[in-house]
């Protein structure tokens, strides 16, 4: 087999590509078909100049532009937007991967004078994206106050199965990241998928934005991964008061969780799991 082959699939062409591969198992090699995940460049332009080229799997990329400026601290809530859309050419014809948000008077000369004096080039891995301390988020927003939230350590190990059995994509192609937003009795309220963690967390922000549904204050932040300092900086924009996650935080989203108020669970598998800050919020039962 010479060049890579591929071409989109049937079972999802804007996510998922068809590729043909060399299949090894013990001594024996197989030519077959398998899935992956697309990624792709999406840029965000603002006031008509590009702001950030973000790799993220397509689809839901008004979600993404939006949470991706409510992360950054550049709008606060739905009020600061006046439209956000695809960006067409001269001939009116949409160009692919380009989103232009606009933003309302007087907000928009504040953000524009600052916005486009730091970096914003954003890979599917993207790490702190221009935010180098705890302090610089905590500056920008009060910490969660002590609520009534609680959640059951049951409710929470059942969670993951319900988690993965909504994930569409990552079932052609075991290739993506899940981000969900549950209820405090265990009820998938939105999902997203995305070849980056933190673009799926950022999408469902955005769809906070869109739907004017933020803060999810009464939601737990369910991860099929690790959780890292800018997963924990995004969900504390959206004020979420919980997160838990497959795998391990790390030791600056631990931190950042503690200062925050927020809720940090890890190793949330086979009905185990660590409480790392504020584990008031988790009982027996409810």
């Amino acid at each position: 087999m010479g060049a890579f082959d591929s071409w989109r699939s049937a079972l999802d062409p804007e996510r998922v590509l068809s590729a043909r591969v060399v299949h090894w198992q013990n001594a024996e090699e197989t030519l077959r078909e398998e899935s992956l995940t697309v990624e792709e460049p999406c840029e965000i332009r603002l006031g008509g100049r590009s702001l950030a080229m973000i790799m993220r799997t397509p689809g839901h990329d008004h979600e993404l532009a939006l949470g991706f400026l409510l992360s950054e601290g550049l709008i606060q809530d739905a009020d600061d937007v006046q439209a956000v859309k695809d960006v067409a050419d001269d001939e009116g014809v949409p160009l692919v991967n380009v989103v232009e948000v606009t933003l309302r008077e007087p907000l928009r000369q504040e953000v524009m004078a600052t916005a486009f004096q730091r970096n914003f080039a954003v890979s599917a891995s993207c790490g702190l994206c221009g935010k180098d301390t705890i302090a610089d988020v905590m500056c920008n927003a009060q910490p969660l106050s002590s609520d009534d939230l609680r959640i059951s350590a049951s409710c929470l190990y059942a969670l993951p199965a319900r988690l993965r059995a909504a994930q569409a994509v990552f079932t052609h192609t075991g290739g993506l990241h899940a981000a969900g937003l549950f209820t405090p009795q265990g009820e998938l309220a939105l999902l997203r998928e995305d070849i980056g963690r933190h673009n799926a967390v950022d999408k469902l922000l955005g769809s906070g934005l869109l739907r004017r549904a933020l803060p999810y204050s009464h939601m737990l932040l369910l991860l099929s991964g690790r959780t890292s300092f800018e997963i924990v900086q995004k969900a504390f924009r959206a004020r979420i008061p919980c997160i838990a996650a497959i795998s391990a935080p790390s030791s600056l989203a631990a931190e950042l969780a503690n200062q925050s108020g927020i809720t940090l669970v890890g190793f949330l598998r086979d009905r185990t799991m660590n409480v790392y800050t504020h584990p008031e919020r988790i009982v027996s039962e409810c």
